[in-house]
């Protein structure tokens, strides 16, 4: 590694501590969507994108969503642009601002929304998911920024909105109206999954279907079934033929985890209020997520056949919707940006890394959908959505120093 590299990772190795501060100041902000009972990010953002100017981190433009539900009218979508040498491709991390609810506050050892930092962690909703790879971003770009450094390609920070519940006003919305941002040869790095080794860069997704299923029958009183149509009887037999799809859709494959098609019934709605009361109405969701060897269409026909058994035997009607749907294409195993993150990875921690699959979705399906390789990596305890939520400081800085070194392949000239 060269001088100017070894000036880089000093740079990020002292200052790491400012990325504490940075998450610190990140997680006081509660930035949830209004389906979780939020105002959205806005007040985020622009504490966000005023750190960074008063950082050095200046060219900043906004592609935000329009969003009447939230205070302001938008959904901040926001590109901070550290220009580069070479004009033959841009280096993206792409980070999103929202964060899911706290969850059972119980469970949590100190207040969610104050970082609080123990034998080198530090606590707080959000601070992993996706703020630790956030701060990376920024860490890895302020250590050319402040030493007047300037990178061999231009390093573009993307900070989005809207991840948790869809990204309808985060990537989705700018795949759809500002995909020009996305050149054909740019490295799309999007560090929101990975492991504690920092050696999985995931290249591809499962499908994802998540199923309702509503069940109508007729309510009776619990001594007279035979005068009702038991809506959660059929349900609860629905709910096993849809778990039993995972022996139907059985294809393995190896690069996820787990290998199989995954069919879950999960959240079931209140019906009745009273024990001696049959249910006329039943509902129950499902999460499926599936192999890339099958179509959601090859799904819904299959689903819907069970449904439509269920109804025959039972006497009620089933009603399926679908809270959310997306198919995923896969980023080649030897795109550029996989190989290119490969070699900085083992370059710079003397890491073997390997190619995996996903059964989450993130943003990367978008990307990819489209035609633009993209990957998901970082290195992370995968704590995110947990009570006492945590990210292990040292991985900022380890992260920040492998996007630093994809950045500063090649010459390095001085500002």
């Amino acid at each position: 590694m060269s001088l100017e590299f070894d000036q880089l990772k000093e740079w990020i190795t002292n200052h790491t501590r400012d990325m504490v501060e940075l998450e610190t100041k990140l997680t006081a902000i509660p930035a949830l969507a209004p389906e979780n009972g939020g105002d959205g990010e806005a007040k985020k953002a622009a504490m966000l994108e005023e750190w960074l100017f008063s950082n050095g981190i200046k060219n900043i433009e906004h592609y935000d969503a329009p969003d009447s539900r939230v205070t302001g009218g938008k959904r901040p979508n926001f590109v901070a642009t550290i220009n580069g040498c070479k004009k033959d491709y841009n280096i993206w991390i792409c980070a999103h601002l929202d964060v899911v609810p706290v969850g059972e506050k119980s469970l949590w050892n100190s207040d969610p929304w104050t970082v609080f930092e123990k034998d080198g962690k530090i606590y707080g909703r959000g601070v992993e998911d996706n703020q630790q790879g956030l701060c990376s971003g920024v860490l890895a770009a302020l250590s050319f920024v402040k030493q007047h450094i300037i990178p061999e390609h231009t390093i573009k920070l993307l900070f989005m909105a809207d991840e948790e519940v869809g990204s309808k006003y985060g990537m989705g919305y700018l795949v759809e109206n500002h995909f020009e941002l996305f050149g054909e040869n740019d490295r799309i790095l999007i560090p929101d999954g990975g492991d504690a080794k920092g050696e999985t860069i995931e290249v591809a997704e499962k499908n994802i279907a998540w199923f309702k299923f509503h069940t109508i029958g007729k309510q009776s009183h619990g001594s007279r079934p035979d005068l009702g149509r038991n809506a959660k009887l059929a349900a609860a037999d629905l709910a096993l033929r849809i778990n039993d799809l995972e022996n139907f859709f059985n294809k393995k494959d190896d690069k996820f985890d787990p290998p199989y098609s995954t069919f879950q019934p999960t959240m079931q709605l209140s019906n009745v209020e009273g024990i001696n009361m049959i249910p006329g109405d039943d509902v129950f969701c499902a999460d499926c997520r599936i192999n890339p060897n099958y179509t959601l269409d090859e799904v819904r026909k299959e689903v819907r056949a069970r449904c439509d058994a269920v109804e025959a035997k039972y006497g009620v009607k089933i009603e399926i919707s679908e809270a959310q749907a997306a198919e995923s294409k896969a980023t080649a195993e030897d795109a550029p940006v996989v190989k290119e993150l490969a070699q900085a990875i083992e370059a710079v921690h003397g890491i073997k890394a390997k190619t995996v699959g996903i059964g989450g979705g993130t943003v990367a399906a978008e990307l990819r959908n489209m035609g633009r390789d993209a990957v998901v990596w970082s290195t992370l305890e995968d704590t995110c959505h947990q009570p006492n939520e945590y990210a292990v400081i040292e991985n900022i800085a380890k992260d920040a120093l492998t996007i630093a070194y994809m950045a500063a392949t090649g010459s390095f000239d001085k500002a």
